[in-house]
């Protein structure tokens, strides 16, 4: 009996996180000349006006003491909202072949504690179409308290990693290439795949909380991730409007590395307008993730 999930009907060809796309000519063609994700990263490096987002999250936050909305909980949201409305950001490529998520996934690093020789933790979480910035708010301040309250008791896909490092050289060796090569044909098991980030529709790192600028993060052949997102830090400065006023704006660098097969420069193109867009339009943040934006694409 075929497997449903979300409503649809699994086929053959299909994968357990994704259905098969009949991508176009040149996608699928690339997809045999550069099999390797590094091989089709292109990068992506803008500056977005965060002027508005900022007052918003100011506001949401002295009407709700209760829920601490961050920038960042604003960035996954507007991120999982971008997705939503340009279905080519949740596709990827692995085995060669073409596929398009179930659902959209979110995934970054938090360190378990502000220090030199803390480790870091891989959250990953799924949000909804019905979700909010608030909802996005929760899931990510309960994960992080988690994920610190435990310390050394790490769990999920962090104590897996553990476990595997702890292998003998050769028997490690042995095991990453099995893996390697459960991973081109989409088979292998949830206990390895979920919660792992490089099977997240977009790993974003958040480096303006350590003060760093925005880089460029590199794809990994390992996994179906085709999107990293680096935020850099904030900053105010003069900006140019278009009246030809001069105003203090709040800007904040970012740097993207897409897997180029999934798309191409226009479509990429538009769905970073769309992110400047609801940066500048933050109360979209309060209406559910798959509610329309109501951006004119012209």
């Amino acid at each position: 009996m075929a497997k449903i999930i979300n409503g649809y009907k699994l086929k053959w060809g299909d994968r357990r996180d994704g259905r098969r796309i009949k991508a176009a000519g040149l996608q699928t063609i690339m997809g045999h000349l550069y099999p390797n994700r590094t091989d089709c990263e292109v990068y992506l490096h803008d500056t977005i006006d965060i002027t508005e987002l900022m007052e918003f999250v100011k506001e949401k936050n002295a009407q709700h003491p209760d829920l601490k909305t961050t920038f960042f909980h604003c960035v996954i949201a507007a991120v999982a909202k971008m997705v939503r409305e340009r279905p080519l950001m949740n596709r990827f490529v692995q085995g060669r072949r073409t596929y398009e998520r179930f659902d959209i996934s979110v995934a970054f690093v938090a360190k378990r504690e502000f220090s030199d020789t803390s480790e870091e933790a891989l959250l990953f979480f799924v949000p909804k179409d019905e979700d909010t910035v608030d909802d996005v708010s929760r899931m990510v301040v309960d994960k992080v308290t988690k994920v610190r309250k435990a310390g050394d008791n790490k769990g999920g896909i962090d104590d897996l990693l553990d476990k595997f490092a702890a292998l003998p050289r050769p028997i490690l060796m042995a095991a990453i290439k099995l893996v390697r090569i459960l991973d081109f044909w989409g088979k292998n098991p949830k206990a390895l795949t979920d919660g792992d980030p490089n099977y997240s529709t977009v790993f974003l790192s958040n480096l303006g909380s350590i003060k760093c600028p925005a880089v460029y993060h590199h794809l990994n052949n390992y996994g179906t991730n085709s999107m990293m997102i680096t935020i850099g830090t904030m900053r105010d400065e003069n900006v140019l409007m278009p009246d030809g006023t001069t105003r203090r704006r709040t800007l904040v660098d970012i740097g993207a590395t897409l897997d180029e097969r999934i798309g191409d420069g226009f479509y990429f193109a538009r769905s970073l307008k769309l992110m400047h867009y609801i940066c500048a339009n933050p109360r979209l943040l309060d209406r559910p993730i798959g509610e329309p934006s109501g951006f004119d694409y012209k």
